[in-house]
This record gives structure tokens, C-alpha cells and sequence, in this order.
């Protein structure tokens, strides 16, 4: 259960909700512009009616119906957005599609139905538009939808069919009666992920595989932009055909120019714009009238430029969605596609990289230049390359969904600044890695380049490291790190395990590689061979070959230092071609530091058709050091991939109805305990009785308390509650200095708890106290639930204390979560190991706590106003987890940008 935003009754016609307009991307890649209808929109509407055929107008409306009557159309462009609900889908202005659903009788159900024009239809707009009248609804208190549909219009019953909802069926007198609940299933999301993964992915192949190309700035200057980006497309022989926009030209480089791209006598797929950031407007109405796919900006003077910038680049972006386009840029350097059927230069890259296995995206356009050519230099060869400068369209999260289907991309590289949806690249991350690695660099923690920050969001440092390490992601410091994994990953296999041999012909230099593994958490298979500074290339080849068949071994690393007597190519050599052999029966990934090259030497080549390195290639280090270290960064990734994925689980007893009841009594009461967490927004701290009444509906019980605020109330309550019990200050701020201790605890008698509620209200001068039966003896933990409006919800778990906080020993995770990662949760901290009898005692009950963090997720999930919560401390022992203080604070809910129907990110977003 999720609570959505409240929409109370019938509006204006003209008032509809905002957040209901979005771009989306279709089934073919293009975009579309999707807002409920308003009166104005009469006239269109007669025109979209007005080219529908004979055959879609009798299926839709059961007869010919060949025009809308006045009374018609005044219902069909006139609604309330609540009862009557209507979205049309517009590309350029003009109506392609209508979905509209009518409330039944003042009740929860609706009849919906939708059409799409003919010229449209198999673009994927029903089931879009089926998304989102399904959202609106629900905002509106529908619950289910009816449609009546001839049993011919094969094509509208499919929608429905396919939807991932359990649609009944009925036939009667040739007519299909279908209804369905509205409410999300797991499939229906299922179905709409995947839709969504497939839509964005063939918007990113438009990009990537063009075949023709307009070049809208194209110059005979070799100092302009313009000239770069043509010579660079001549260069890589591109595959397409090129098509020069001068209007001051006949012809740029030998090549027939055109005055504007409308000119162009063929089709133009992609338009890559190169002319003065105040053109651009200009060009895009020629861009649009062509009916391009893809923009790609390499120009400058945009929201980089301060906020007039910033006014036009969301201004063109928004115009080239409503017309059908995706935008890469502005500001960037391009794209590249290496595959011999393309080889698309379309980027201020002077050189094609060869052709490889991996997919490169960066957001910065000034440093991806320096990236390509360190990457060439390297010898590692990428598949496909994306510069997004200002990302104020195309983004990270819509090239993991081109790469997760890319049959040419096993391996992706991220070159991050900022985020734009965290929550997307969350889930579409921990799904991608699941096959193929992920290696990311963050720059920009600690500020956002100001052309990112219209697209950004802020995220903390402990929310990315959770969202990484649950995704799988690879995450490394800097480009050096980045291209060292990428060159393990990118030419030998994944290690089945932690085990490490280190072969090489200097014991110190094997000491120093061993060193650093047992430093990564690496396991020696035995201690480092060392065959001597003069053994020839057949017996360190030979060493190399026993250790690879070695049962015990995983991975080997290799170190060299190269003799005086013989060439070390020759070693090179044999030793590539020994691990090529033992491949053969058991792939190991080997790492070594041959030659004091940096990369992939020819001698430790296999080469692939085209002559480029392939699987089986050796990389080399300068140093041992940063062998093993990449090679214990692809030994971590490859553990995390072995490991189960679990199950979104939730646990029995939970009661989210009850649960919304409680939070919404306690919104709408005004409060005396308001706090702030930190952000701008002020919180509602629940009252003791709403916090346990919320608790208790998921299942999580607090040691039984009373507040009282006299001595004698204290004792009444102590001998109500039973001995032992505790006595505690309610003033908060001594419940974390040791100093000034705000608990009495174990107190056995009346003259106990008279002198502890003494102390304490000498101690805070407030007289009210807590008084709570003893809890059992064990160790003490904290669950805590933290909200960032940009990510999401992390659960947190550690040690409490002093000690915990100041070393910030806590673990994360990103709601939802799986049954392995609440298990992984409470193991990941410095100090879990006392919890499992480090010290010698019965280790605590891992498994209660692992529920605990379930019900605390779950909670989080269905109930998004809860924006903090704190189970501190829990008492964790053999025989389970105990709650024994806990607070929830309260809000209006965060926007979830990874929620709801299918969309593009709003343009308009306010930053976070």
C-alpha cells in the first residue's frame, strides 16, 4: 500500500493535477507528450477524430460514426479530472491517441477505453496510456476497470490482456464485457519494467546505430566544432551517409552541403548540432519539420552558462520531446559506435577507439577526450561511448538499459558526477549486474557543476555507497582505478572464489603482491613461488600452468621482473600461451606486471578478428599493488554475483490499511512535538501511544513502558509493570551522553525508583519520566530508517552506543529490500562479530533481527509519510531481538520519481 497524493473531488476543467503530464518513450524509441485534456482542446480532438479510418472508428465506438456530435464533444473535452478523467498523447502539437475512463455510478469503478490513430497504432500508446488513467485513478478512489470491446478489435483486447492484470472475460451478442482491478500486481509491473527497459533501450540504439546523419554547423573552419565533428565522421568511414548542413557553402570537405536539414533529400536519423548556442532554437524547427530521431548537441552556452542557459536548454529539450526526439547534450562531446556494420564517430574525439567489449558512459564532455585516449593507449576496446555533457535528456540510466540487452557490451563503465534519478539507476543497476559487471567513478561529491544541477539529485555519501554495494556496483576512486578493473574485466573471466596464487621470479616483489592481497581480505592458496631471476621462459611458463591447474587456486597473479639474459617478450609469450591452454579446461583470471606496461602489451595479446584484444588477454600493471587490487575488486564483484538474490519478502502480521489510518489521524492533528530532522521540512514526532500503535501493526512490540510525571505515579507504574524495571528521562538529549546518564536502570524496589526519578529530575528539570520493565541482557543495536526525498529510504543497522557513533560503524541499505539483503545488513558492520560470539558467548539471534529489519522495510514501503524512525536501543540475545525505545517521525510523503506509470524525468523538476 502506498498513499497517494489526495485528490478530494471534481476540479475545474482546466485544473488538472500537473504531475499527470510526462514524456514518454514509445515502443519504437521515439517520444510523446502525454497531459489530461481540457476544452481547449476541442478543436484537435475533431481533427484527431477526423483521420481516423472507417475500421478504427467502428471498433472504437461500435458503429461508423463518422463525425462527433456537439454534445460529444463537449463530454469528451470537458471532465473534472476525478470522475471523468482524459489524456491525449501528443507528438508535435498534434493528437495521436485518447484514453479516458468514466466513473460507474459514483462508485469505484470506471469504464475506460482508448484510441490511438492508425498511423500510431503498434507504437505502444494503449498500454501507456492504460498506465497512466490507471495512476490517476487510483488517486481518485477507483479501484476497477470495465471495458466493453468488439471480440474483433483483436489489438485493444491484447492491451488489456497483456497489461499483467487479472482481466475476467465475458462475450455477449458479439461484444467482449472485461474487468480488472487496478491495483498493481507483481506482474503488471513486471510487464511495464520490461516495456519501459525495451522503449528506452531502442531510443538509445536510434542513437547509436544512425544511418544517416546530418551535421547542422558542418565548417570548412578548422578551429569550429563544426569542422571536428564532420572530419571526425569522414574519418571513422561511417557506415551511413553524412549530409552536411552550411547554409554559406556548397559543399564542406568535398561533400554536397545543404542551407538546412529540411533541405536534405533523404531521411535523416540523427542530427548532431554544432552552431552558437543561439542558433540552436533556429536549428531545432528545422530539425523538428525533418522529422529527425535524435539530437546530439556538442555546443556550448547552456545551463554550464548560468540561468538564461539553463531557461533555453530546458526549453529545447522539452520542444524535441513533444516533437519525438531524444537529446544528447548540450555541452557534450558525443557519441561513438565501434561495430564494423556503424563505426559512427559522431563526437569531438579525433580517433575511432577500437573496437572492444565495453560500453564507456561520462558526463563530462571536457574529460572524455582524455578518457578515450587513455582507454586507447591502455588497449582496452569499447563497444560503444556516450558523452552526455549537461544531461538534460539522455542520461546514465537509459544507456543500462541499451547495454542490458547489447549483445556487443559485456562490460560498463560509468564516469559519474551527479545523479538524476537515483532511485532508477538503483534498480536498473542491481539488475544489469547481475550479468554484466559495473565499474563506476564519482567525482562531484561534495558539489554539482551548475550545469548538472537542474538534472541532479543531491545525494549523500553513505546513501551512494548503499546503493552501490546493493547494486553490485563496482566502485572505485578515480580513472586510474576505473580503466584497471575494466582491463580485468574486460579480458579474462570472473574467479569462482577468494583463492589467489602469485607466481613470479623475484621473492620480493611476490612478498609485496602478498601483502596486498591478505590486505584486500584474499586468500593465499600457498605462499608466493618464486622460480629464481634466471629460470627461462619454459619453467616460469610451467609454473605458471601448475598453479592454474591448481584445484585450490581461483586467480593467479603473475609478477615479472625482466632478466638480463633473455627478452621479456619471450616470457610474455609463453606465458600467455600456457594460460590460453589451461583456459581450455578451467578459465582463471590472471593479472600480472609484465614489462612495466600499463594495459595489454602484444605479448600478453589474444587477438580477435579484427586484430584488437579479446577474452584471454593478460593485462599488466606498473606495480603489484595495483594488480591486486584491481583483481580483489572483480573477486568482491564476483562473490556478490554468486551470492542469492532473495525474495521481496514480507512478513506475517502486517496490517498497512491500519497503519494508513494511524499516520493520516496523526497528520491531520496539530502537534506540540514537532522537530527538525535537518532537511527544511518539519516533522510530526508521534506521540508514545501513535508510535506503538503504528509498531504493532507491523508486528514490532516495545518492552511495556508508562510516562508518568511524580514519584509516586513512577512507583505505581514500576509495581504495575513488574520488577526489575528502568526509569529514563524523556528529554532526548541525554539519551546519548554517558555523562549525564538519563537511565536508571535494574531497580528492585520502591525506594529505588523514588530516588532515580529524584536524580533525573534534578538532572533535566523536566518531571516527566519513563518508566519500562527490564529488557534482557544482551547486546544493544540500533535500526534506523533515513530518508533522503532524492534516493529513497535507507535502513540503517549497527552497534549502539558512544562507541558506534563515533566511528560510524553502521551498514545501509535501500528500501525495498530482499531477505539476503536484511541478512547481509546486520553481518556488514565492524562490530557484528560480537553478535555472533566473538567473545565467547552463545552468539544473539541474527535471524530475529534480520525479521526486525524486514518489518521496518516493509513499513517504509507502504507508508511513505514515514520520513524517520528509530529502534535504539534493540537488545539482541540468543533467544531474539527485543525493542526496548523506538520514535517515528512523521510528514508528507517525498516524491518517488521511480514510482508510478512509465515517464522520462520532468524537465521542470525543482532541484532537490
Amino acid at each position: 500500500m502506498t498513499t497517494a497524493p489526495s485528490v478530494a473531488g471534481p476540479r475545474d476543467p482546466y485544473d488538472y493535477p500537473r504531475r499527470w503530464e510526462a514524456d514518454v518513450v514509445l515502443a519504437d524509441g521515439r517520444t510523446a507528450h502525454l497531459r489530461p485534456i481540457v476544452p481547449d482542446d476541442a478543436d484537435a480532438i475533431v481533427a484527431f477524430h477526423g483521420k481516423l479510418s472507417d475500421e478504427t472508428r467502428y471498433l472504437r465506438y461500435f458503429g461508423a460514426y463518422p463525425r462527433i456530435p456537439e454534445r460529444d464533444l463537449k463530454r469528451f473535452s470537458v471532465v473534472d479530472h476525478y470522475n471523468r478523467v482524459a489524456f491525449a498523447a501528443l507528438l508535435g502539437g498534434e493528437i495521436v491517441a485518447v484514453g479516458r475512463y468514466e466513473r460507474l455510478d459514483g462508485g469505484p469503478s470506471a469504464e475506460v477505453a482508448f484510441v490511438v490513430a492508425d498511423a500510431h497504432q503498434g507504437r505502444g500508446l494503449g498500454s501507456i496510456l492504460l498506465e497512466h488513467l490507471a495512476a490517476a485513478a487510483a488517486e481518485c478512489g477507483i479501484e476497477r476497470f470495465v471495458a466493453e470491446v468488439l471480440a474483433e478489435n483483436r489489438a485493444m483486447v491484447r492491451v488489456f490482456a497483456e497489461a499483467g492484470y487479472q482481466v475476467s472475460k465475458e462475450l455477449d451478442h458479439g461484444a467482449l464485457h472485461l474487468e480488472f482491478d487496478i491495483d498493481p500486481t507483481e506482474e503488471s509491473l513486471a510487464v511495464a519494467r520490461a516495456r519501459e527497459q525495451a522503449a528506452e533501450a531502442r531510443s538509445v540504439h536510434n542513437l547509436l546505430h544512425p544511418r544517416s546523419v546530418a551535421v547542422i554547423g558542418a565548417s570548412r573552419d578548422p578551429s569550429k566544432i563544426g569542422y571536428a565533428v564532420f572530419t571526425n565522421l569522414l574519418t571513422a568511414d561511417f557506415a551511413g551517409t553524412v549530409y552536411p548542413v552550411n547554409p554559406a557553402h556548397e559543399s564542406v570537405r568535398g561533400v554536397r552541403a545543404y542551407p538546412s536539414v529540411v533541405d536534405v533529400p533523404g531521411e535523416v536519423d540523427l542530427a548532431i548540432v554544432a552552431v552558437p548556442a543561439e542558433q540552436v532554437s533556429d536549428v531545432l524547427d528545422g530539425a523538428l519539420a525533418k522529422g529527425v530521431s535524435a539530437l546530439v548537441i556538442v555546443s556550448a552556452g547552456f545551463g554550464e552558462s548560468g540561468p538564461h542557459g539553463l531557461h533555453a536548454e530546458l526549453q529545447l529539450v522539452g520542444e524535441a520531446r513533444a516533437h519525438g526526439m531524444r537529446v544528447v547534450g548540450p555541452n557534450a562531446l558525443g557519441v561513438l559506435n565501434t561495430h564494423p556494420s556503424v563505426r559512427f564517430n559522431g563526437s569531438l574525439a579525433p580517433v575511432l577507439p577500437p573496437r572492444g567489449n565495453t560500453g564507456f558512459f561520462c558526463q563530462s564532455g571536457a574529460l572524455g577526450i582524455a578518457i578515450l585516449a587513455d582507454a586507447q593507449q591502455r588497449g582496452l576496446g569499447l563497444s560503444t561511448f556516450v558523452s552526455a555533457g549537461n544531461r538534460a535528456d539522455v542520461s546514465g540510466n537509459d544507456l543500462l538499459q541499451y547495454w542490458e540487452t547489447d549483445p556487443n557490451t559485456d562490460v560498463v563503465l560509468l564516469y559519474l558526477e551527479s545523479f538524476g534519478n537515483p532511485r532508477k539507476f538503483a534498480r536498473l543497476a542491481r539488475r544489469l549486474a547481475r550479468s554484466k559487471p559495473i565499474v563506476a567513478v564519482r567525482s562531484g561529491r561534495h558539489a554539482v557543476r551548475r550545469e548538472l544541477a537542474a538534472t541532479s539529485a543531491n545525494v549523500d555519501e553513505a546513501s551512494v555507497q548503499a546503493l552501490f554495494e546493493q547494486a553490485g556496483v563496482i566502485r572505485v576512486d578515480s580513472l586510474a582505478q576505473l580503466f584497471d578493473t575494466a582491463l580485468l574485466l574486460a579480458n579474462q573471466p570472473l574467479p569462482e572464489g577468494p583463492s589467489v596464487a602469485i607466481v613470479g621470479n623475484s621473492a620480493a616483489i611476490g612478498a609485496l603482491a602478498a601483502d596486498t592481497a591478505m590486505a584486500q581480505g584474499l586468500t593465499l592458496a600457498f605462499d608466493p613461488v618464486d622460480v629464481g631471476a634466471q629460470t627461462g621462459p619454459e619453467e616460469f611458463a610451467a609454473a605458471v600452468r601448475d598453479a592454474l591447474h591448481d584445484p585450490d587456486v581461483d586467480a593467479l597473479v603473475v609478477v615479472f621482473v625482466p632478466p638480463l639474459a633473455i627478452a621479456g617478450t619471450t616470457y610474455a609469450r609463453a606465458v600467455r600461451d600456457v594460460a590460453t591452454t589451461a583456459a581450455q579446461h578451467a578459465a582463471k583470471p590472471i593479472v600480472s606486471t609484465f614489462l612495466a606496461v600499463e594495459g595489454v602489451p602484444e605479448e600478453l595479446a589474444v587477438r580477435g578478428e579484427e586484430g584488437t584484444p579479446t577474452l584471454g588477454s593478460i593485462p599488466s600493471y606498473p606495480s603489484p599493488e595495483r594488480a591486486v587490487t584491481a583483481l580483489a575488486r572483480v573477486i568482491r564483484y564476483a562473490a556478490w554475483r554468486q551470492r542469492q538474490t532473495g525474495s521481496y519478502v514480507r512478513p506475517d502480521g502486517l496490517h498497512p490499511e491500519h497503519a494508513g489510518q494511524v499516520v493520516r489521524a496523526a497528520l491531520d492533528e496539530p502537534s506540540d512535538s514537532d522537530g527538525d530532522t535537518g532537511s527544511e521540512e518539519v516533522y510530526h514526532w508521534l506521540t508514545d501511544a501513535r508510535c506503538q500503535e503504528l509498531l504493532n501493526c507491523y508486528g514490532i512490540d516495545v518492552v511495556p513502558y508508562e510516562r508518568v510525571s511524580s514519584a509516586d505515579d513512577a512507583v505505581a507504574a514500576a509495581e504495575r509493570l513488574g520488577y526489575p524495571v528502568a526509569v529514563k528521562s524523556v528529554d532526548q538529549r541525554l539519551s546519548r551522553r554517558p555523562d549525564l546518564s538519563g537511565s536508571r536502570l535494574d531497580l528492585l524496589s520502591d525506594d529505588g525508583v523514588r530516588t532515580a526519578y529524584a536524580d533525573l529530575l534534578a538532572m533535566s528539570g523536566m518531571p516527566d519520566v519513563y518508566v519500562q520493565r527490564m529488557g534482557p541482557r544482551g547486546s544493544s543495536c540500533a535500526i534506523t530508517l533515513q530518508d533522503d526525498p532524492s534516493f529513497g529510504s535507507l535502513v540503517t543497522f549497527g552497534l549502539s552506543g558512544v562507541l558506534g557513533d563515533l566511528i560510524g560503524d553502521r551498514s545501509y541499505r535501500a528500501v525495498p529490500l530482499t531477505d539476503t539483503d536484511a541478512a547481509d545488513l546486520v553481518r556488514e558492520p565492524r562490530m557484528a562479530p560480537l553478535l555472533a560470539g566473538y567473545t565467547g558467548d552463545e552468539p544473539a539471534d541474527l535471524a530475529a533481527l534480520s525479521d526486525l529489519v524486514l518489518r521496518v522495510a516493509a513499513l517504509s514501503e507502504d507508508i511513505p509519510e514515514v520520513r524517520a524512525l528509530e529502534l535504539d536501543p534493540v537488545i539482541a540475545t540468543p533467544d531474539g531481538a527485543t525493542v526496548i525505545g523506538a520514535r517515528i517521525a512523521v510528514g508528507e510523503p517525498p516524491s518517488r520519481p521511480d514510482s508510478g506509470p512509465r515517464r522520462l524525468r520532468s524537465i521542470d523538476e525543482p532541484v532537490e
